[in-house]
């Protein structure tokens, strides 16, 4: 049995660290749990280093506090790049000898969305304004109300962890 601790409880973020582990480890039962782990950052995090800082501070908590396999985090934020406004993520995984950082694809967002960042809004709650729909974040989130569900929030989160997992599955290529 695998352990893997999520540090969130959405249900969107457990289920995209629980895919990750059952692909790559098919013959091995699975215990895949969200706990409540603080980021340290804006509920909104804007800029890089805020939105990986919450992901690495979510995984710090976890394993300061608790014992499993695996420790996943998942921060979700926004910026804006010399092309324009985007929405990304950064993934940590980390276990007892190693910490490695992923990162989403960007979803370029409307000026108008950004702006609302700017003045303190969280991504989710603009979004269900803007669409009229209700908690997307634990849903599919800006990127599957902006791509028609083509894309989701969870999978870019499976994206990014499937990217971050290499250097655990070949670790003597990581480690020489």
């Amino acid at each position: 049995m695998i352990k893997v601790l999520v540090g969130s409880k959405n249900p969107v973020k457990i289920n995209a660290a629980k895919t990750i582990f059952q692909r790559y480890f098919p013959d091995t039962k699975i215990l895949c749990e969200g706990l409540h782990a603080p980021s340290g950052v804006a509920d909104q995090p804007l800029g890089e280093a805020d939105t990986l800082a919450g992901a690495e501070n979510r995984v710090a908590y976890l394993k300061a506090n608790h014992h499993a396999d695996f420790y996943c985090a998942m921060e979700g934020g926004a910026a804006q790049f010399k092309y324009g406004a985007a929405t990304f993520a950064f993934v940590v995984i980390a276990n007892h000898q190693q910490s490695i950082v992923g990162r989403s694809c960007n979803l370029p967002l409307p000026n108008h969305i950004y702006t609302a960042l700017e003045q303190g809004e969280e991504l989710g709650h603009v979004m269900d304004r803007v669409f009229n729909t209700s908690n997307i974040k634990q849903q599919g989130g800006a990127i599957g109300l902006l791509t028609n569900n083509l894309a989701t929030r969870e999978s870019a989160y499976t994206q990014a962890l499937t990217l971050a997992m290499a250097p655990f599955i070949h670790q003597e290529l990581y480690n020489s």
